[in-house]
C-alpha cells in the first residue's frame, strides 16, 4: 500500500458513512476516496479510484449477500477489507472471514479502535474482536483439513488467495470445483487465475504450477 491509504467507505447507513468519513479524514495517513451505499457499480468505482482498503458494514452483506463481498475483493487486485459488524453475531463474523475480510470490528468500537484496525490491515495484519476469537479458532479447527498441504511464498507476487489456488490447480481441479471447495463464486476464481497468469508470465493454468515449482516457492 502507498504511504497514504486510499479508503473506500461502503455502508447502507448514511450516519455511519458520515461518522467514518469524519474520523478518517482528520488523519493525514488516510485518504477517503469515496463514501456510498452499495450499488452494482461499486466494483468499477473502487477500481477506478485505486482503492486499497474497503471499510464495509455488515448490513451491506445482510442486504445483498456475502457473495458481494467475495466478488468485490476478488475483482479488485490487492484490495483489503475491514467489516463493521452491526451485531455481535458469530455467523456474520465467520462469513466475513470466509468472504476474505482482513479485519472485523463491532459497531460499539471506538473511533481509535477503528483507526487502529485500519492501520493494522494496512500493515497486512488481521483484526479480530476478542469476544469472537474463540469462534474463529473453532472455525479454523473445523476447516484445517481442507487447507492446502503446501504453503507458497510470495516471491511471484501472488496474493494469499492466489497462493491457496496453486495446489488446487495442481490437483487438476476445475474453476468450478475450486469455487465449491473455497465457497467462492466461479467468476471470482476465474479472475484470480487470470491475474495469476499475468503475474507469473504463464500461458495456462498448469504453467502457473510449473512456474511456481521452478522458482522453488513451495515449502
Amino acid at each position: 500500500m502507498s504511504a497514504q491509504v486510499n479508503i473506500f467507505l461502503l455502508a447502507q447507513n448514511r450516519l455511519l458513512l458520515e461518522a467514518l468519513a469524519r474520523i478518517l479524514q482528520k488523519r493525514a495517513e488516510f485518504s477517503v476516496v469515496h463514501a456510498t451505499a452499495y450499488s452494482s457499480e461499486c466494483v468499477n468505482i473502487i477500481n477506478d479510484l485505486d482503492s486499497e482498503l474497503l471499510v464495509i458494514d455488515s448490513s451491506v452483506a445482510d442486504a445483498f449477500g456475502f457473495q458481494v463481498v467475495q466478488d468485490t475483493l476478488g475483482s479488485v487486485d490487492g484490495l483489503k477489507a475491514l467489516m463493521i459488524g452491526m451485531e455481535e453475531d458469530e455467523e456474520t463474523f465467520l462469513k466475513a472471514v470466509s468472504a476474505g475480510a482482513s479485519g472485523y470490528v463491532l459497531k460499539d468500537a471506538s473511533a481509535m479502535d477503528v483507526v487502529a484496525a485500519i492501520r493494522a490491515i494496512a500493515r497486512d495484519e488481521a483484526v479480530c474482536p476478542p469476544r469472537l476469537c474463540r469462534s474463529l479458532f473453532r472455525y479454523v479447527a473445523g476447516t484445517c483439513s481442507g487447507l492446502p498441504n503446501m504453503r507458497v511464498k510470495s516471491q511471484l507476487g501472488l496474493t494469499r488467495r492466489q497462493q491457496q489456488l496453486v495446489p488446487l490447480i495442481a490437483q487438476g481441479l476445475t474453476n468450478k470445483e475450486i469455487a465449491l471447495q473455497l465457497n467462492l463464486s466461479e467468476q471470482t476464481i476465474k479472475n484470480h487465475v487470470h491475474r495469476m497468469l499475468q503475474k507469473v508470465g504463464a500461458d495456462d493454468r498448469l504453467s502457473v504450477v510449473e512456474k511456481v515449482k521452478v522458482n522453488q516457492v513451495f515449502l
